[in-house]
């Protein structure tokens, strides 16, 4: 899923400033890599990122993409999710917000929630050291999970993704 391309230019120039302050060079691959990141509202891992880029730029490489996100996120440009389904998952949004994370599909998509905002850290997580930031993870099943088991009848594990681990196959 895609987001509107004024979101899109916002964080390209979020992520391009930053990155140009940090001294890092700017290349046409990196950039290319920024975009897809920035264009998306997915949370895509680097596998994903570098799958959407290979068929127009056949000389990046897997190695590339995951450098670059995680220099992003040493920046402190982007969020990772996860592990999800043996793979990171990268979030260029930084305003707070929270996950819904589908256990069937791994389907991720954001939602926004005064009353989580306002949650405090219990002392029982405070006591490993000081907290910087919190989100919550709401884990469950997707509603296009939920259709499908709905049509289904029984047969196979509802906690493995159709498909293999890290499916999406209804976004």
């Amino acid at each position: 899923m895609k987001i509107g391309a004024r979101e899109t230019e916002r964080r390209m120039e979020r992520i391009t400033s930053a990155v140009k302050a940090a001294g890092v060079k700017l290349t046409i691959q990196r950039l290319e890599i920024f975009r897809e990141l920035a264009a998306s509202a997915d949370h895509p891992s680097a596998e994903a990122v570098f799958e959407a880029l290979h068929a127009r730029m056949p000389t990046v490489s897997l190695d590339t993409v995951y450098r670059t996100l995680w220099l992003l996120t040493d920046l402190g440009l982007v969020h990772t999710l996860g592990p999800r389904h043996e793979s990171v998952r990268f979030d260029p949004k930084l305003e707070r917000h929270h996950h819904f994370v589908c256990l069937r599909c791994g389907l991720v998509r954001d939602f926004e929630s005064a009353e989580l905002d306002a949650l405090r850290v219990p002392a029982s997580a405070a006591r490993f050291g000081r907290v910087e930031a919190t989100h919550v993870e709401v884990r469950g099943v997707c509603s296009g999970c939920a259709r499908k088991q709905g049509r289904k009848s029984g047969g196979r594990n509802d906690k493995e993704p159709k498909g293999g681990k890290g499916s999406n196959e209804h976004e």
